[in-house]
């Protein structure tokens, strides 16, 4: 196991397995690297790559193979600047198609963060009364997708990508399917805070300085991203319809618990029938997110 420092000089807007690797990683390393916003900015908000979602990347960890997982523990998010952006009004399709007539064109918001007080507040335009807790998250996180495929950082399926869901947070380990050898890791798109949903479009835009660790899970194949935190076992569906992204979600939680607790179908559906909740990562971007969550207090032990 060997700790990295990887200062990145080059940034892709899309995941694929063509690109060369920006750091070759073994099973148990971690790694300290840094992250731009959406726009393409530093940390001393210069812009340096161009938008949508600037990865970080791709990392290629040895010995993977089709049908392994790679788990990413997030020990680290922190944004390394004072000034974030987001969008000012909310996205036409979250709202009534005759309501969205009457929200003015998109604009841009700037944020101060405070971080003695862990804190961010709108300045540009400044509004009194809204001071938000720091909930720093990545909105885009994947590997390489299946078939050859090259993808958008802008959107996201089941190797992940730009899933905007808060869960992705420091301490959680995300569980990613890997479809390529060496699974070629990509992240970005940090967050100061957002909401469910991304329901304006964007959370809190900021560059991050980034620690996370890798673990390659020889033999243990996913088809959707998985994650759990110290509360909760969550799986993300990505699709449209919405309706569509709750099915991946929610049969990827039934896959998990079947190998993982050895829990048969009617146990899991008197279990996840009580207790299981679903939060929105985006309903933004082209394909949604849904996380299907199940709380670790009600499970058996495995």
């Amino acid at each position: 196991m060997a700790a990295h420092t990887f200062e990145p000089t080059l940034f892709y807007n899309r995941l694929g397995g063509a690109e060369p690797p920006a750091l070759v990683l073994r099973s148990g390393d971690s790694i300290r690297t840094r992250t731009l916003d959406a726009h393409g900015t530093n940390e001393r908000e210069e812009p340096v790559a161009s938008r949508p979602n600037p990865l970080t990347g791709p990392f290629l960890v040895e010995e993977a193979e089709v049908g392994d997982t790679l788990a990413v523990r997030l020990e680290e998010l922190k944004p390394n600047r004072s000034s974030c952006w987001s969008h000012r009004y909310l996205a036409e399709n979250v709202v009534d198609p005759s309501f969205a007539r009457r929200l003015p064109e998109q604009e841009y918001a700037r944020w101060r963060i405070d971080p003695q007080s862990r804190r961010l507040s709108p300045v540009e335009p400044a509004v009194s009364g809204i001071s938000l807790p720091l909930r720093p998250m990545l909105g885009c996180i994947g590997t390489a997708p299946a078939d050859g495929q090259t993808l958008s950082s802008a959107t996201a399926g089941s190797h992940g990508g730009n899933m905007d869901y808060p869960g992705i947070a420091e301490g959680a380990t995300v569980y990613l399917p890997v479809f390529v050898p060496g699974a070629r890791l990509y992240l970005g798109d940090g967050h100061a805070t957002q909401g469910d949903g991304e329901i304006a479009g964007s959370g809190t835009e900021v560059s991050f300085d980034v620690r996370f660790t890798v673990t390659l899970l020889k033999g243990q194949a996913s088809r959707w991203p998985r994650g759990e935190n110290a509360e909760w076992l969550f799986t993300l569906g990505n699709a449209r319809p919405l309706e569509q992204a709750l099915q991946h979600a929610t049969t990827e939680m039934v896959r998990w618990l079947e190998e993982e607790y050895a829990l048969d179908p009617a146990s899991i559906g008197l279990l996840l029938g009580q207790v299981v909740r679903y939060e929105l990562g985006n309903v933004f971007d082209p394909a949604y997110t849904m996380a299907c969550k199940v709380p670790k207090w009600s499970l058996p032990r495995p």
